[in-house]
């Protein structure tokens, strides 16, 4: 791994980060086409990658290239690269690409850098919230230069949960049927269509909790790490990492109640 003192070296990937999103959001903000279409589609005919997904996640690839060459990447569009220095970089040019598609303004440009499994820093960019919330590992959480915590832990019948569905017909009847059991025990559940953008809010005390299976790590590795600089527990299934299987973050107090619920009405599994 790089040999820089590690207070250094997160100050670095964090400039990195936040130049990187910044210029990614501006792109795809100021840059939309107002006859956007879809380029390519992934796990079903609706799960879509337009060219301004294959637009950003470039302009961000080069410009951490330039700037530290020797560092891995993966990119949800395909960008790859091992490299050499132990740092690598986790991509989501376009994190609710249906919503930019539909010219809703929830999405996100979603950027972490890990080093031996640990994130180290983490940034997610919401352009048309005007928001940049940023994380750095043992520094706290910040939304702007304001420092961010999680709200306490309500009664399970009055959290607001925030939540998302796949884009595979068989798994989202089977997350229907959770959500339909969830509802009427939680003041009310929120489907805002970005992974990241649902983290962060829990971060900043927006949402009391947030549950989806299917995720990837380019989802989830910003908003994981700014969830719980903020205060958040994060994790998957009762004693298990945040995984594709399932998603959870909440605030402290109402993690374990909800983690409890949604393995009983079996979240986890199609």
């Amino acid at each position: 791994m790089n040999d820089q003192p590690t207070g250094q070296l997160k100050a670095e990937l964090l400039t990195v980060a936040l130049e990187a999103a910044r210029r990614a959001g501006a792109l795809l903000r100021d840059g939309r086409p107002a006859d956007l279409g879809v380029a390519a589609t992934k796990t079903s005919p609706i799960d879509v990658v337009t060219e301004m997904d294959i637009a950003a996640e470039r302009l961000i690839t080069d410009f951490i290239g330039e700037r530290r060459p020797d560092d891995g990447l993966l990119g949800e569009e395909g960008a790859s690269r091992v490299g050499t220095s132990g740092v690598r970089w986790v991509i989501d040019p376009i994190d609710g690409t249906v919503n930019y598609l539909y010219g809703l303004p929830s999405w996100s440009v979603s950027i972490a850098a890990e080093a031996h499994g640990q994130t180290l820093v983490g940034v997610v960019e919401v352009p048309m919230r005007g928001e940049t919330f940023r994380a750095v590992a043992g520094a706290g959480a910040h939304l702007g230069d304001r420092p961010i915590r999680v709200r306490p832990a309500p009664p399970f019948e009055q959290s607001l949960v925030g939540t998302g569905f796949s884009y595979l017909t068989e798994r989202k009847v089977a997350q229907a049927e959770v959500v339909r059991a969830l509802l009427p025990q939680v003041r009310d559940i929120r489907r805002g269509g970005s992974a990241a953008i649902d983290l962060c809010d829990v971060a900043c005390g927006r949402l009391d909790g947030y549950y989806e299976r299917g995720l990837n790590a380019w989802d989830y590795a910003a908003g994981d790490l700014i969830a719980r600089e903020a205060g958040a527990h994060t994790g998957g299934r009762p004693g298990e990492p945040l995984s594709p299987d399932l998603t959870v973050a909440a605030t402290p107090g109402f993690f374990g109640p909800l983690q409890s619920r949604l393995e009983a009405l079996g979240a986890w599994h199609d």
